[in-house]
């Protein structure tokens, strides 16, 4: 399954982006997801917690893959 996330900003922590879209409740259950390796960014891994998300990403959670696009 595919999503997009419009961002706002330039940029949203890997974390705050796990927990806005529902993948995780706490901030703490997100740092544990990331950190079990359960993202993968743009094809690759990514175990930074505060990872800067941006437009143009692609990011695989849980299975289900989210294009990253800037508010317009």
């Amino acid at each position: 399954m595919m999503q997009e996330f419009v961002l706002s900003t330039d940029y949203i922590e890997l974390v705050k982006l796990i927990k806005v879209l529902g993948f995780s409740k706490t901030g703490g259950q997100a740092k544990l997801f990331v950190e079990q390796g359960n993202v993968l960014l743009n094809g690759q891994q990514e175990y930074r917690k505060r990872a800067k998300i941006r437009s143009g990403d692609e990011l695989q959670v849980a299975g289900e893959i989210i294009k990253i696009r800037k508010q317009e």
